[in-house]
């Protein structure tokens, strides 16, 4: 049968796929436009399981602030090139209305709607479009019952989508503006430092066992006493502290001063207690395998 063009043009504007996939696909099922659609969700679903196996370590961190609660999430791409794509970078948009719905729940932010299909398969459906693998890897959320949560983007690409982004909950019935001032300067310092933890009491117990018996080895080998060993033990592990606990850590501002003397000397200045509750910090593919290929080898891979 004829397939029209303007049948063409609709399935093209409902799916994004190809003029000649939609073409290809409405001749495959006989003019039915559902039908249609299906078949290119299927096919669209095989050309994402191909390119699942690919590393992407590319992408943007993106976040989102309503009220009191944000949301931070990662969406990896292969290329820095398909990052800067405004399709990804809408979808992304779209992802964090959702996040902020499901309190940063990815499992829900996947089986939420979104134009029509979960959030998941229009991942697919877009994975299929681009010809890169894609994958929402990851989301936080915070928030506060009384204070703010202040956003803060590092190298941005666009409005809240970029490179490192951190998002700073600060409990305080203290002016607003006061409280956004601070927040702002805590979260370039933690974009900066790359805290593991909030506190000393919050640093799990594996870590803190783990990095101890390092510590009581290494004091060991220096033949010295056992109440001198337990000394340079306590030592070290405030060393630790300062590493890895964002109220430990130097300020990035003021070296001289820890991030908790800065957050004390705040609450003399707004006259009213400020808790640092909470934080989050993502930097685009921490912790990502790089997986290094001969660029003439993936070139031909892609038009094999």
């Amino acid at each position: 049968m004829e397939i029209s063009a303007g049948l063409v043009k609709e399935l093209r504007e409902k799916t994004g796929a190809g003029m000649m996939e939609c073409k290809k696909a409405l001749a495959e099922v006989g003019g039915d436009l559902e039908k249609a659609i299906d078949f290119l969700r299927k096919k669209g679903l095989s050309v994402a399981e191909k390119k699942a196996g690919r590393v992407a370590n590319q992408g943007l961190v993106g976040l989102s602030v309503s009220g009191t609660e944000g949301v931070l999430v990662e969406l990896n791409s292969e290329t820095d090139f398909v990052a800067k794509n405004t399709e990804f970078q809408n979808f992304l948009t779209d992802v964090l209305s959702a996040a902020l719905a499901q309190k940063g729940d990815l499992d829900k932010i996947k089986a939420a709607p979104l134009g029509g299909k979960s959030v998941e398969l229009t991942l697919v459906d877009l994975i299929a479009r681009i010809g890169e693998n894609m994958n929402l890897r990851r989301a936080a959320h915070v928030s506060v019952g009384t204070g703010v949560v202040v956003p803060y983007v590092h190298t941005a690409t666009t409005p809240n989508l970029g490179k490192i982004g951190v998002l700073v909950a600060l409990e305080s019935a203290a002016p607003a503006d006061k409280l956004t001032e601070l927040g702002k300067k805590l979260a370039m310092h933690i974009a900066a430092a790359n805290p593991r933890f909030l506190n000393i009491a919050s640093v799990d117990a594996d870590t803190l066992a783990r990095e101890k018996a390092i510590y009581e080895e290494q004091a060991k080998a220096s033949g010295k006493p056992a109440n001198i060993i337990e000394k340079m033990v306590e030592g070290r592990l405030r060393k630790f502290y300062e590493e890895i606990v964002v109220h430990e850590q130097a300020f990035i501002m003021d070296p001289d001063k820890k991030v908790k003397d800065i957050i004390a000397s705040a609450e003399k200045e707004l006259g009213a207690p400020v808790v640092l509750k909470a934080f989050a910090r993502y930097g685009l593919g921490e912790g990502i395998e790089k997986k290094a290929e001969d660029f003439a080898e993936e070139v031909k891979k892609q038009i094999s």
